[in-house]
This record gives C-alpha cells, sequence and structure tokens, in this order.
C-alpha cells in the first residue's frame, strides 16, 4: 500500500478526544486517506463540529464519551460496533494538563485527576475496544503520549501520566500481537494548537518553545496526525509496541544548552551582504 494516499478503505476509526487539537486533525486526515471516522469527545459540541465538516466529503459522526468513566467507554464501543461495525483503529488523544507546579503546590486532586484521565482512561479504551479487536483478529491502537514522557519537565502528574502511558502501550502490544493487533504511542512536542498558540501569544512560556528545537520550530498539528495516521494504517503493518516521538528534534537539542545551543544553519552561498556583486 505504499504510496496509495487512500489507506483507510473504509476501514472504521475511532479518534477519543477528536473535538479538538491533534484528535481533530488526526480525524480530518484520517477521513482524506479514506478511513470511516468516529470523532469521540467529551465535549459533543466540538465532535459534532469536526465530524459536521468531515461528513461534507467523508463517512463521519460524533458521540460523546467521557474517558474517565469506565462504563460508558465500555457503552460507547459496544454503541459504535452495533450501529457502524467492528473498529480497525483506535486514536486516544484525549487528555488534561497541569499548570507548573512544585511537589509541594500541586494539589493531590489535580494529580489524581491528571493520572486517571491520562493513564486510566487511556486503559479504560484500549481495554474496551482492543479486547473487541483481539477478538476479532484485527486492528491498531495508537496511544498519545508525550515528549514529557522522556524528558524532565515541571510538569510532574501530568509528566507521570505520559510516561505511564508509554508502558501501557508496550505492555498491549506484546498482551494483543498474536491477536493481530498492533499497539503504538506517539509522543508529540510542543505543538501549535489553540491552546499552544494561546500560551505563547500571552507569554506564560518563559521563552518562545521553537528555541529548544533542533529544526528551529515547533510541530504542526497535521505533522502529529500524519504520523497517527500512518502507525493505524496497514502501511506500518510489522510495527507495534513503539514510541514515535514527533518534536521537531527538542530531545536532541535540548542536551545542546550547556554547549551554547544547536548550531544555526550555515550561510548559504549567493545570500548576505555582498551577495551577487
Amino acid at each position: 500500500m505504499t504510496g496509495n494516499t487512500r489507506t483507510g478503505h473504509g476501514d472504521l476509526a475511532v479518534v477519543i478526544g477528536g473535538g479538538n487539537g491533534i484528535g481533530a486533525a488526526t480525524a480530518r486526515l484520517m477521513a482524506e486517506r479514506g478511513w470511516r471516522v468516529v470523532v469521540a469527545d467529551k465535549d459533543v459540541a466540538s465532535a459534532e463540529r469536526v465530524a459536521a465538516g468531515i461528513a461534507v466529503t467523508a463517512p463521519a459522526t460524533a458521540v460523546e464519551l467521557d474517558i474517565a468513566d469506565a462504563d460508558a467507554v465500555e457503552a460507547a464501543c459496544a454503541a459504535i460496533t452495533a450501529a457502524h461495525g467492528p473498529v480497525t483503529a483506535l486514536v486516544v488523544a484525549a487528555a488534561v494538563f497541569q499548570d507548573v507546579l512544585p511537589p509541594a503546590q500541586l494539589p493531590l486532586e489535580v494529580w489524581e485527576r491528571t493520572v486517571h484521565i491520562n493513564l486510566t482512561g487511556t486503559y479504560y479504551a484500549n481495554r474496551a475496544f482492543g479486547t473487541r479487536m483481539a477478538e476479532q483478529g484485527r486492528g491498531s491502537i495508537v496511544n498519545i503520549a508525550s515528549i514529557a514522557a522522556i524528558g524532565s519537565v515541571p510538569v510532574h502528574a501530568y509528566a507521570s501520566s505520559k510516561a505511564a502511558v508509554v508502558s501501557l502501550t508496550l505492555n498491549l502490544a506484546g498482551e494483543w500481537g498474536r491477536a493481530g493487533v498492533r499497539v503504538n504511542a506517539v509522543s508529540p512536542g510542543s505543538t501549535l494548537v489553540p491552546r499552544v498558540a494561546e500560551r505563547i501569544k500571552s507569554g506564560r512560556y518563559a521563552a518562545d518553545p521553537a528555541e529548544f528545537t533542533a529544526l528551529g520550530r515547533i510541530v504542526e498539528p497535521n505533522e502529529v496526525a500524519e504520523t497517527i495516521e500512518f502507525l493505524a494504517s496497514s502501511r506500518a503493518s510489522a510495527i507495534t509496541g513503539v514510541n514515535l516521538v514527533v518534536d521537531a528534534g527538542w530531545h536532541v537539542a535540548s542536551t545542546w544548552a550547556q554547549y551554547g545551543g544547536v548550531r544555526p544553519a550555515p550561510r548559504r552561498a549567493g545570500t548576505g551582504a555582498g551577495a551577487g556583486e
């Protein structure tokens, strides 16, 4: 299937957290690539807007889903399967974030809520949909983690929950591999979703996140969506149990700070003062 831009061929994908950000970009891209898409989100109005935009050209529906509610996840899985047929791909992009706080100032209820939604909610979704995929002998799951899972950052609940999502992904890849189910993770770096764009504009970051990447820019949502759709598709048929980092080189550039940062691009011939003289 390499080179074929319509990779879904009518297979059914469920994107949890598809009402905004990376999830919405993924839902739109998967529809473009030939998937039938169910956009699931706690914010059902946002899910409906995304699904309505997709449905102009491709099959798409919206469902309300609170990933933190185990019974609701099981019920949604059963209802989606009954209405649309077997689910071939699951993308779990729903998550909550936290403020930058030292442990003594991080409320325990924030810790518990963050871990429950980001980790336990991801498990609920994987368990419900992955079990059915294993029974049908086919399926692919992509869990969205974060570069916070692989570095040291001052968001203790969020980073810990996302590191655990990576571990969960590896465990389930081993659990369901012989049943024909692949389970992978994607760890985005700072991505230009509305929330991040607003933080940059308002000065909530101490510095421009682009300054800390090897490529000198931050990631676009569609770049993450491309990676997710690839892992979900049969183009990645031999890939399972990986955490694919999409961070514009944040992880590799971060250790260069001690040496003055990554090198700037060299001056190209024919540019600058005196060029063409």
